[in-house]
């Protein structure tokens, strides 16, 4: 039996017992998925994982607390998952979740950019899927590409392709793509004289539109009702089209984010310009694994650092200063 048709069976099976279930379809092209929310078993043959998967289910948790459902997760989802029932922002007992193995999920800008100069990606009409390659099928032609040529970046860096929290996990577990450092790639950016990043940051948020779909993407921008980027009373950031209130925008994002962005990618995925915000995240994830010992979403359990207060914190050895 394949994963696909195993997941359909664990979800018909617990359908039942909850509202709906929270997974994926296909979306509004051959190229992209979707989130489908699954009511009934018709809904549920309209189910699609795999290489497609890449929208995080999570996101829509906050909105159902009160009520009993069910939820598909790859590992990035379920960090996202156990850094919201870490924060008290899900009851765990209203969410039944179903957990599988990813094998890596498509980065479509890669695929525009594989394609370029042979054929525009939007005449794809069907994909098939195999476990090394996408065949994409065009109107006078096929091509195949590798899924390790257009897969996400998170992917090849990825320490949990597991769901680390469920109650229902289907599948054999996959050993994670690295296990060495998952910041490595921050080191050449990282080293660059201040000067230079400035210049970098500067230059890609020029082309930011405040939009706002990487906040509005995040499994953990909760309080989009009143962000602060939108706020009139107090006002923290004017709607100025500037590059200072751009970048203000995205440092406030970032810290609010920070010790709690579990690098799902779905900002910097959601951000039509290709402005790679999730940099910024990953930079302050980093300091606070390095600081505080902790990596969010891997233990529901744990308190996140910045939700607690210790006179002094192991890793911070103050009175040695």
């Amino acid at each position: 039996m394949s994963l696909h048709t195993e997941l359909q069976t664990a979800i018909k099976a617990i359908l039942p017992d909850v509202s709906c279930v929270i997974g994926w379809s296909g979306g509004p092209d051959a190229l992209r998925g979707a989130p489908l929310f699954m009511r009934s078993e018709d809904d549920v043959n309209n189910f699609s994982g795999g290489f497609f998967a890449v929208n995080n289910p999570a996101l829509y948790l906050p909105e159902y607390k009160g009520s009993k459902v069910a939820v598909v997760a790859k590992g990035c989802d379920s960090r996202s998952i156990g850094q919201l029932l870490a924060e008290k922002l899900i009851n765990r007992e209203e969410i039944h979740i179903i957990g599988f193995p990813c094998q890596g999920v498509i980065d479509n800008a890669k695929v525009v950019a594989a394609l370029a100069g042979k054929v525009e990606a939007g005449q794809v009409t069907a994909v098939e899927e195999t476990d090394e390659t996408i065949e994409l099928s065009f109107p006078d032609q096929t091509i195949s590409l590798k899924k390790t040529d257009v897969m996400a970046d998170k992917c090849s860096r990825c320490l949990y392709p597991n769901a680390l929290i469920s109650d229902t996990f289907v599948g054999e577990k996959r050993e994670p793509a690295i296990t060495e450092d998952p910041y490595a790639d921050l080191a050449a950016f990282e080293a660059l004289p201040l000067e230079e990043r400035q210049a970098f940051w500067e230059k890609e948020m020029s082309r930011c539109i405040r939009c706002y779909a990487c906040r509005n993407a995040c499994p953990l921008c909760v309080c989009r009702d009143h962000c602060a980027a939108e706020s009139r009373n107090p006002e923290w950031v004017t709607q100025a089209d500037g590059v200072r209130e751009k970048l203000f925008f995205q440092i406030i994002h970032a810290s609010h984010l920070a010790g709690r962005c579990t690098g799902c990618g779905e900002c910097q995925r959601a951000c039509p310009m290709g402005i790679p915000v999730l940099l910024l995240k990953r930079s302050l994830s980093r300091r606070t694994e390095e600081l505080f010992a902790y990596r969010a979403g891997v233990d529901a359990e744990a308190t996140p650092p910045l939700l607690t207060f210790t006179l002094e914190e192991p890793r911070i050895q103050e009175r040695e200063w």
